[in-house]
This record gives C-alpha cells, structure tokens and sequence, in this order.
C-alpha cells in the first residue's frame, strides 16, 4: 500500500552514534545538550530567532496562548487539523472561525475584519499545505484591532515570505516536527517567538514554569523537547536538502501532469513553493469518491485531508456556516507524494486522475 506519507529516516549509522553518546551522559530530557543544539542550528538554518523547542506542534500552539495570556475570542480558519482549533479551546479561549479562500484553501482576510468584534483577542491563520496566508493583509487587521497573531505554520517548514523565512511573522509561529513531516523529529515541534521577553516566559511555561531546582516562578506545563527526539532532528538537518530536492521534483511533475485537468491550490505569489502535500479538488464529492476507490483499489491510499471542516466540531460554537470550507474539504484529496513513490505508482494516479 502507498500512503499520503512516507516517514523519511536518515542515517541510521549518524542516528547510532548520537543514541551512544545519550547512553554516555545518561541525559535523556530536560533541555538536554542535543535539544539545545538543534535549537541553534535550527534558528541557522531558518533563519529565525528564538526558537524553542517542544514535544509537539499541538503543545506549540497551547504554549504560545499560554504565554500570551488572553482572554476572549481567537479568530481562526475551519479548513486545517484539528489540533489548530482544540490548541485555542483547550487553553479557555473561543475559536470563531472565519471562511476561507476557495483557491488557496486559506482564511480569508475580507471575513476576518466581518468576523472582529469587541471580544476578539487574537488570530490563528494556518498556512494551509504549506501556502503563505496573505500575511501583509492580516499584519494590517491585527494592528488596525490592536490584536496579537499566532501563525501555524505547521506544514511550511520550507516556505520563504519575501524573502525571509515564513516562521518570522506573526507575534508567533509554530510549527510540528512530527514523524510524517518533511522534516522530523519523531515527535516534536517548535515555538518561535517575536518578543525576547515572552521567549523568556515560554523557557519557563515549558518546563512546568520552574526557574530553578528549587523554585517555580509561574504555573507551566511539560512541553520538553527530548534527547532521542532532538538526536533525529540533527540527523534530519544534514539530510534536508536532499529531503527537499527529492519532494520538489515530485511535485513539479504532478503539477506539469495535472494542471490542465484538476483544480489545485493557488499558491501566493509572495512566498516559494512548500512541497509538504500535494492536494487536488474534484469537481462533486461524488467524482472524488469514485477516484478515492479506484485509487484504494490500486493500493494507493490518498486521504480527504482536511475533513471535517472545523466549523462542525462538536465542543465549537456553531455561529456561522462555513461555506466554502465544508465545500474544499467535501471534494478534496491529497495524493501521495514522497521519495517513497515508485514511478509506476506516480503513473496510476496520473492516469486515474486525468480520466475523472
């Protein structure tokens, strides 16, 4: 069976000798040296500054509402993983949702401002598939409202915004590190924060809010990043180029192949190219089944990502309809698009796409 994703695993000689050095220390958590390496070299590499890391992109986005303390109404996007809506909930604040764009699959500015009202505190856009949110627009929102912005960037590990790294924006970014992600660290993920005094706060909310081995200073929670996890990360950095390359070029030849035949996500114009997924929109949700099936039936495995449409949740409020969205994830596939992809395989979905 060929599924959506394939974990990439580096090196296992490269992985080995990091695992030996851990059995040499006997440290295995609590901001360990491997933990506070990859930090440095991620925030190189990306181009970032404070980074911290975490155990999940899920605990990334709880610290950053954590951190900034907020009270109130957090407007954010029905079409993305669950975690991007149950992070706001499950630290007290209200996900309202905002509709998206039917092309790029993003939250959509113009329903942002029809959605602000008194109780709105932040917003919570999901650069979705790895496609830049239209970041200049929001940025203009948030001031005009005096309102904080928490980007996930879970899927945009790779993506350049006018030629800085995406993670730079937003008060906030957050981004997964799981072990389906271009780049992973089995579990795991990071917070990257704006303010040098709220990157201050989060060092300390991530370790239960202890400032020291006898004091704890405010109330925390365990977000830690461990030393096997990190030791992965390392190895995953060495390799990324390749990672990317290998990612890159499936994606342009399911895009030369496709394009003519089946709707596929605007991308911005402002930002490079993320080549995490590879999502196609059918034209009724009936022709996507169909090709859902005939694909199964083949042994490839594409997945309705993102179904439901968050808006729908049972623990939301139920304010408004979200239209295009609940349309997007009715009649959307993601295809499988990995190095794990034999050639044959990339041969069967193109065909079975083209013929619906």
């Amino acid at each position: 069976m060929t599924y959506v994703t394939k974990i990439y695993m580096p090196d296992k000689e490269k992985f080995k000798a990091y695992i030996d050095g851990i059995y040499e220390s006997g440290w295995l958590t609590n901001n360990g040296p491997l933990v506070q390496e990859l930090e440095k070299k991620l925030e190189e590499y990306l181009g970032v500054k404070n980074l911290l890391c975490v155990s999940s992109g899920t605990d990334a986005l709880q610290l950053a509402y954590r951190i900034l303390e907020m009270e109130g109404e957090v407007i954010t996007t029905p079409f993305s993983f669950v975690a991007t809506t149950s992070a706001i909930a499950v630290e007290g604040l209200t996900p309202v949702f905002a509709d998206i764009d039917s092309d790029s699959f993003n939250i959509d500015p113009k329903n942002i401002e029809d959605t602000v009202n008194e109780k709105t505190c932040a917003i919570a856009p999901c650069h979705v598939f790895g496609n830049a949110c239209q970041i200049d627009e929001i940025d203009k929102i948030a001031k005009k409202h005096d309102l904080k912005v928490v980007y996930d960037a879970s899927h945009a590990f790779d993506v350049q915004y006018k030629d800085k790294h995406i993670l730079n924006y937003g008060d906030i970014s957050t981004i997964s590190f799981h072990a389906t992600k271009m780049f992973q660290t089995i579990e795991g993920g990071a917070i990257i924060i704006k303010d040098d005094a709220l990157y201050e706060k989060a060092k300390l909310v991530r370790n239960y809010g202890s400032s020291g081995p006898d004091s704890v200073s405010m109330l925390g929670v365990n977000a830690k990043m461990n030393e096997m996890e990190a030791a992965m990360g390392l190895c995953m950095l060495e390799e990324e180029d390749i990672i990317q390359k290998e990612r890159k070029e499936s994606h342009e030849f399911y895009t030369a192949q496709l394009k003519e035949y089946i709707q596929l996500q605007k991308k911005n114009e402002h930002a490079t190219q993320s080549y995490s997924y590879f999502p196609v929109v059918f034209k009724s949700e009936d022709e996507m089944n169909k090709v859902r099936e005939s694909l199964l039936e083949q042994d490839i495995a594409a997945r309705q990502y993102f179904k439901p449409s968050l808006d729908t949740l049972p623990y939301v409020e139920h304010r408004k309809v979200m239209t295009n969205s609940r349309d997007i994830a009715s009649r959307i596939l993601v295809i499988p698009m990995h190095s794990g992809v034999e050639p044959k395989v990339s041969e069967i979905i193109i065909k079975t796409l083209k013929r619906s």
